[in-house]
């Protein structure tokens, strides 16, 4: 292998919008993440619908639409 090219793995945080801090190597500092296993719907079996800009409204909106001129 060669000297010197490969990246240095130090002790990091990785820290959830919801507050969950996870310990790890990596090759950055101080990770940021929106969503971790702590909060994910998978993980905690709960449904969790995260809108953006109404999108999920405008979605059910246009859905309800379509679905009542297939009729």
């Amino acid at each position: 292998m060669k000297e010197k090219i490969h990246p240095k793995y130090k002790k990091t945080t990785i820290s959830c919008a919801c507050g969950n801090v996870i310990e790890t190597s990596s090759t950055e500092d101080g990770l940021k993440v929106e969503i971790c296993n702590a909060c994910h719907p998978f993980f905690t079996g709960t449904q969790k619908i995260v809108d953006t800009e109404g999108r999920v409204e405008k979605f059910k909106k246009r859905y309800a639409s379509a679905k009542s001129k297939k009729k």
